[in-house]
């Protein structure tokens, strides 16, 4: 998606009375990046206050929503995130208000300045291995890849998965023929590390040349490191392969592991 299209002027929605107050005086407009199967909204223009982001979702996506809730604010004591500012949540949905991070996303800087990618690319692998050297004992979250074996079955059932955006290898699959492409790749030998979960180009923000920060974080927790290398991986190559190859040699891997990389890229489809 480009940058003028990733967002929308819109009409302020209905709201529970505990966030009516805080969003009264800001201009809504409405996010089409990272939507998950929920609503994203920034909230900007109230003089005085900072611009906010709130996302809302309902069933499973509000099960998401809790679960980026307190991947939040665990994060917030080792990388910039988001500080959340309020979280509503009932049986059938979930409200969550959150402040907004300076920059732009990686996927814009690189968009603006293609010129650009050696830099960019060298600062996301930076973030990344520090994300990466956060202890896993300290960790609380089990984001494996059985975990989340489990939880794409669920998806594939629930026919939730969108197989028209798969990537153009993809193009025309089902979501049960990634299920057993991916399942042939398996058993893999995974070295666990604290990963974000979804570490694209459009959530990693970026300013002055530095990541300030990540975004959607409701994955989090202790995997396989592929499972971020596979996504940033992918989403760069959308530019140039060569920045693909400068973030696993900045990142310090000198052959990637091609089953463990094709496992993360299918199971990204699923999801």
């Amino acid at each position: 998606m480009t940058t003028t299209t990733r967002e929308e002027a819109c009409a302020a929605v209905p709201v529970p009375a505990s966030l009516s107050g805080e969003l009264a005086g800001y201009q809504w407009m409405r996010d089409h990046v990272g939507e998950s199967g929920g609503e994203v909204y920034r909230l900007h223009g109230k003089p005085g206050a900072p611009d906010l982001f709130l996302k809302t979702g309902r069933d499973l996506s509000a099960d998401d929503l809790a679960n980026e809730m307190v991947r939040l604010r665990w994060l917030a004591g080792y990388l910039p995130v988001p500080d959340v500012r309020h979280f509503v949540g009932s049986p059938d949905d979930a409200w969550l208000l959150m402040t907004a991070l300076p920059g732009k996303t990686a996927c814009q800087v690189l968009q603006a300045n293609p010129d650009a990618g050696l830099a960019v690319v060298d600062a996301l692998a930076e973030f990344l291995r520090q994300l990466h050297a956060i202890p896993i004992g300290a960790c609380p979250f089990n984001a494996d890849h059985a975990y989340r074996l489990a939880h794409a079955r669920m998806r594939i059932d629930a026919g939730l998965v969108e197989e028209d955006d798969f990537d153009e290898e993809r193009e025309g699959w089902t979501a049960e023929q990634v299920w057993e492409a991916m399942n042939r790749l398996l058993p893999l030998s995974p070295d666990p590390v604290v990963t974000h979960g979804d570490f694209s180009l459009d959530n990693l923000l970026m300013l002055d040349g530095r990541v300030v920060g990540c975004i959607d974080v409701g994955r989090a927790g202790i995997a396989d490191r592929y499972q971020d290398l596979a996504i940033l991986w992918n989403c760069l190559g959308e530019f140039d392969a060569l920045l693909q190859e400068r973030l696993l040699a900045r990142y310090g891997i000198a052959c990637a592991d091609q089953r463990r990389l094709q496992f993360h890229l299918l199971l990204d489809e699923l999801f």
